[in-house]
């Protein structure tokens, strides 16, 4: 007969991210990581999926172009997705409780102005050459303002970089060249204002 010890010394051996966590208790111990300026925390690091919690307030004039699929749920409080799709944006409302399966290659932008809210988000792991994109688009007319690749590493690294890169860029980079309207970058009250105005039911 097997020993009961060598049996759990196998199966943890075997548990490569470790026994079940209390979310709880996880929540607790990175509160502060979940507000802004960092607002996100991956709970196992060098998994499979990944597995990331993210908090409010956080908004974003940024969409991600993902090459895979994104599962949300929304377990504390209220957020929302814009979806950009052949030159218009939408939102779509996340409440309390809600699930959510992002299809692949969508273009979003997640919105999180309540504070307090909370989000599990998981994706698939990057293999090496599967790449995504962030894009930005103008809120007058929709067009594509800039697109920027990256071999994706580390969610919670590699996108405040991505970001500054398109942030710091020159006002004539942000200019759409379809209309003539200058992307305010990180002012992202403008430009969801802008695209209230133009799309009234993006509006909160």
């Amino acid at each position: 007969m097997t020993e009961p010890v060598a049996d759990s010394a196998r199966i943890a051996d075997t548990l490569r991210y470790g026994a079940p966590i209390s979310l709880g208790g996880w929540l607790e111990t990175h509160a502060q990581r979940l507000k802004p300026p960092v607002g996100n925390q991956q709970i196992w690091p060098d998994s499979d999926l990944i597995c990331t919690v993210v908090g409010g307030p956080n908004q974003r004039t940024d969409f991600h172009d993902d090459p895979f699929e994104e599962y949300f749920h929304q377990f504390r409080g209220t957020a929302s997705v814009l979806v950009a799709d052949r030159g218009k944006i939408e939102r779509i409302h996340l409440r309390e409780g809600d699930v959510f399966l992002l299809p692949a290659h969508v273009r979003h932008s997640p919105q999180r102005p309540e504070a307090g809210s909370l989000c599990t988000v998981i994706e698939r792991s990057r293999p090496a050459g599967i790449i995504d994109a962030f894009e930005w688009f103008c809120s007058n007319c929709g067009h594509l303002v800039m697109r920027l690749e990256i071999q994706l590493q580390s969610i919670v690294e590699d996108l405040p970089k991505t970001y500054a890169r398109f942030y710091d860029s020159s006002e004539a980079a942000r200019t759409c060249s379809e209309c003539g309207t200058v992307h305010p970058g990180r002012d992202w009250a403008t430009w969801l204002q802008g695209c209230a105005r133009t799309w009234p039911q993006t509006a909160l």
